[in-house]
């Protein structure tokens, strides 16, 4: 089994890279856990209390279930991964089966933060980008897919996002085994992924 973390700032195109690295095997061949399923369950508080949780910072993240889980298929075994809701801010109290696969692939923005995490990942991957353009697709995504508005997602961004991205997680670029700048559609990134990933899997 080969684990791959991926992590990069909010909007960075992490998605992206996962989609096209993992298109390139057979579906039952890999399995791509998010960190975002791993947000701590905040169901003792209200939603008012919810929305103001800093979700960019280290402590939001159950990073014990996520090692957990990662161990547990690194040995064979299938997990439970939880279901979270960016519309209640909080776990759906839903769960995916998620079977053991020939790769894994691990991404978030704050994957790389744990060492305990970092030491279970046989790749590291940081997805660099501009923060005017990380600023542009996060706004776009968290209007149109999440249910904010404009102001919310920019006062976010002022107050927790900026400031968490440049303390947490910038300076995890200097784990990455692979950097790739995700500026425009970079295919020669990700075929360099793809070959190194070739290469450990034989």
């Amino acid at each position: 089994m080969l684990i791959i973390g991926i992590a990069g700032g909010t909007g960075s195109g992490k998605t992206t890279v996962v989609d096209q690295v993992a298109h390139e095997f057979p579906d039952h061949e890999v399995t791509v856990i998010s960190q975002d399923s791993y947000y701590k369950d905040t169901s003792e508080l209200t939603y008012e209390e919810r929305v103001k949780i800093n979700f960019d910072h280290p402590e939001s993240i159950d990073f014990d279930l996520l090692e957990q889980h990662l161990l547990d298929l690194k040995n064979g075994k299938s997990i439970d991964q939880p279901v979270y809701s960016f519309v209640e801010h909080n776990r759906t109290g839903e769960t995916i089966k998620t079977a053991p696969s020939k790769v894994i692939i691990v991404e978030g923005i704050l994957i790389l933060t744990m060492p305990r995490i970092r030491r279970l990942f046989d790749i590291k991957v940081y997805i660099d980008c501009d923060s005017d353009e990380r600023l542009i697709r996060r706004l776009k995504r968290d209007i149109a897919d999440r249910g904010r508005d404009l102001d919310e997602v920019l006062d976010r961004y002022q107050t927790t996002l900026k400031p968490m991205h440049q303390q947490f997680i910038e300076p995890t670029k200097a784990y990455a085994d692979v950097i790739i700048p995700t500026n425009r559609f970079n295919t020669v990134g990700v075929k360099i992924l793809r070959s190194i990933i070739d290469q450990k899997l034989a």
